[in-house]
């Protein structure tokens, strides 16, 4: 069990050397293609960060363990949407724009929502998994046509926010900024697998359900390069790229990911509760709540999302 210790930490150090590559290839292509930060993070990161999501929920739908799958994307939502943007708000408070508030995250939340009354008759069907790869082709194009308009001069600075949020720039050519997206890409998902495969070989050791494995162990594992990619945005003052690939992976998880996984393998689920899916549900609600308030995400609720995921941990541990 000792390698299994080693190959973790590594995993864990390969994921955070990533994040900061990922970080400033993605602000770099940002800032040289015209295109807001947000929108960046909503596509581009998203979609590279939860790669790992995306391999284990494939695989072990494949492998005939849907629990695995299901939980790993309900798990790694919740750790998404409480715990990294807790702690990247901890970090340093987090800029939301209007787009962002009214269109981004009730669209997270419409997904989450899809899927928990999809889940109710505990399976995922083919019908099923063919609406999400439709409402995710329907948020990409939504999303892809803002990123048009917003390039525009006139329309980037018509809001002092989005301003402040792009003020820093760069000197880092196309080149190097792909390079290093794609360095970080790979560092990312290679550094998750790692992490996944021997902390799950420990898990299940020691007794522990799919369902739980892939709520808690293996959302954590394949969420690293979420919480990493984040804390590091936010701590640049990146918060579009920070709060972007947060909502950017929860679309992602929810509608492509079981969306392709159900259509190849439909899934019939068993330990994934409504308590879980409802906590994923809230936990969109609280972040749009926080978000709407004054367009920024303060210290202190961000301490308030890390708390709520730390008593549904704790619930879910109790329950072992």
């Amino acid at each position: 069990m000792w390698m299994q210790i080693v190959l973790f930490l590594i995993g864990i150090m390969v994921v955070l050397w990533g994040a900061d590559r990922l970080t400033d290839g993605a602000v770099g292509l940002a800032e040289r293609m015209g295109v807001p930060q947000i929108v960046i993070g909503l596509t581009i990161v998203a979609m590279g960060t939860s790669m790992p999501e995306f391999f284990v929920s494939f695989m072990s739908a494949l492998h005939g363990t849907p629990d695995l799958a299901v939980g790993n994307v309900v798990g790694s939502n919740i750790f998404n949407a409480l715990l990294i943007v807790g702690c990247a708000a901890a970090v340093s408070p987090i800029i939301i724009l209007h787009d962002t508030v009214k269109k981004d995250i009730p669209f997270a939340l419409v997904a989450s929502a899809v899927l928990l009354m999809m889940c109710m008759d505990a399976s995922i069907s083919r019908l099923d998994a063919g609406i999400l790869l439709a409402l995710f082709c329907f948020f990409m194009t939504v999303t892809i046509r803002g990123a048009h308009e917003k390039k525009t001069p006139k329309n980037a600075q018509s809001e002092s926010v989005e301003t402040d949020v792009e003020e820093v720039r760069t000197t880092m050519g196309v080149g190097k900024a792909i390079l290093l997206t794609l360095l970080g890409l790979v560092c990312l998902i290679v550094g998750s697998n790692v992490f996944v495969d021997n902390v799950s070989a420990i898990a299940h050791t020691l007794g522990m359900s799919d369902a739980l494995i892939g709520l808690t162990i293996v959302a954590m594992g394949t969420s690293l390069p979420e919480l990493a990619t984040s804390v590091v945005a936010a701590r640049r003052g990146n918060s579009g790229i920070a709060i972007g690939n947060v909502l950017g992976s929860n679309v992602f998880n929810i509608l492509m990911i079981l969306g392709v996984t159900g259509l190849i393998s439909p899934m019939h689920i068993q330990g994934i509760t409504n308590l879980d899916l409802s906590v994923m549900v809230i936990s969109v609600i609280m972040l749009w709540f926080f978000s709407y308030t004054k367009y920024r995400i303060e210290r202190w609720e961000g301490g308030a999302l890390v708390l709520v995921f730390a008593a549904y941990m704790g619930w879910l541990l109790m329950a072992i």
